[in-house]
């Protein structure tokens, strides 16, 4: 059996060439090759094209070679986490493209799967299909995608041993699986290396041909930011979004495998007791969410697409980014919930460009609102200013078109169909007046 090389971080990051297209494993800051990323913000590399979900946090992993400048182009679904990337991209400073994360999975395991592209429903009539091949496959409208390879993949795993075969520990599988098949030269950062023959062949998650250098290095809470130790989600917790939330919940039905967006669904995950029978599932890689630990972090449990710290249930499981997405676009998702910034009276979604804001954070909600099998909104009904939040027409950049199924605020419970919307329950103490007065969309009321 062959071995592997192993190097210092140091040495391995001298391996990174100015202009070098890299991939980059990690969700938040959990599963990233922090120590290969910090090694090489100490060298002189410049230009480099960065494909990865998010750019770290400010001034570590990826943050701290934005903030050195090092990164001229990124590619990947989620910079609004980061201000530092937001500033960035706001002053020109970095060039950026935006793809759906479902979407930016799928293409590497395409790249390394020597696949040229695919068709996707995901983005279909957004801003991010302007200007793509788009075709109608099955009567329904998909977007094209290119595979996606790079240069040189850094990537996390938990152990490795000396023939380069890799496992991952718990949701820090996300993009790693699928990178270290889609570039020339894979580094692999372990916490663990072991001799050959000490990991259980039947319990590798990628073998060792996929993997040219290791690199050992320790986790520390330091390296996992915001994940390092549990901490409040900042989302508002007051009676009218509660309200919305117990609303919610009453749609789910035991043995519904269901995905909760931020803000007002997160809430919905501290209402779920055993005896509701929910599955939740999150889409950087595991069904079977259990609620947040009373203390601890991401060396101890795995982390939400909120990058929260969590328990897992009896019977869960854990996957790479792209199995979690093929589950969502396969249909094997029954209930998402999210949250909205509009929706219309043809069931069109808005819900991840804010006015004013770059366009910087798509995450899964699109792959989430064109694949599950229902999709439930949950918003408040109005704006902060009393603006209407209910539209005849969306005005923002749409999430997806024609895909909400239900709709719930604290005034009222809507049903789409037919390009109708119907106003299906009158939550309490609201009168059909006042609720009118506060809707601008057209509904029928019977």
């Amino acid at each position: 059996m062959k071995r592997v090389p192993q190097l210092s971080a140091d040495a391995a990051a001298r391996l990174v060439k100015s202009g070098a297209v890299l991939m980059v494993g990690g969700f938040g800051m959990t599963g990233t090759p922090t120590r290969l990323l910090h090694a090489l913000a100490e060298t002189d590399v410049r230009d480099l094209t960065y494909i990865a979900n998010n750019i770290g946090e400010p001034g570590l992993g990826g943050g701290r070679l934005l903030r050195n400048g090092q990164i001229k182009r990124a590619i990947g679904s989620y910079f609004t986490s980061n201000r530092e990337a937001v500033a960035a991209a706001q002053t020109g400073a970095i060039e950026f493209e935006l793809v759906p994360q479902g979407s930016m999975a799928e293409a590497i395991r395409a790249g390394g799967a020597g696949i040229g592209g695919f068709y996707t429903p995901t983005a279909a009539g957004t801003v991010l299909a302007d200007g793509v091949d788009t075709r109608v496959i099955n009567d329904v409208t998909q977007v094209y995608v290119p595979g996606l390879r790079a240069d040189i993949a850094l990537i996390r795993a938990w152990r490795a041993d000396e023939a380069g075969n890799l496992v991952y520990r718990m949701t820090e599988r996300n993009f790693n699986q699928a990178m270290a098949t889609a570039a020339d030269l894979v580094i692999a950062e372990a916490e663990t290396i072991l001799p050959v023959g000490a990991l259980d062949p039947d319990c590798i998650h990628t073998s060792g041909n996929f993997v040219d250098l290791l690199v050992a290095a320790k986790t520390t809470l330091a390296d996992l930011g915001s994940s390092a130790v549990i901490g409040a989600t900042g989302v508002r917790r007051d009676p009218l979004r509660l309200r919305i939330a117990r609303r919610a919940l009453a749609e789910l039905s035991a043995g519904d495998i269901v995905n909760l967006g931020v803000g007002i669904p997160t809430l919905i995950a501290d209402l779920i007791t055993p005896e509701h029978g929910v599955i939740l599932h999150t889409e950087n890689g595991m069904l079977g969410v259990g609620p947040a630990p009373s203390s601890g972090g991401a060396l101890d449990y795995p982390v939400n697409a909120g990058k929260q710290p969590v328990t897992a249930l009896p019977g869960s499981s854990y996957f790479d980014s792209a199995d979690s997405f093929a589950m969502i676009r396969g249909g094997h998702v029954d209930v998402a919930v999210m949250g909205g910034l509009q929706v219309d009276q043809r069931g069109n979604l808005a819900n991840w460009a804010v006015p004013g804001k770059p366009l910087l954070g798509v995450g899964g909600a699109m792959d989430l609102a064109a694949g599950a099998k229902r999709l439930i909104i949950t918003m408040m009904h109005n704006s902060r200013d009393g603006a209407p939040k209910i539209v005849p027409r969306c005005s923002l950049p749409l999430t997806a078109s024609a895909a909400v199924d239900l709709l719930i605020t604290e005034l009222a419970v809507f049903a789409f169909d037919a390009d109708e919307m119907r106003l299906i329950e009158l939550m309490p103490e609201v009168t059909l007046d006042e609720l009118r007065a506060r809707t601008a969309a057209e509904f029928r009321a019977n």
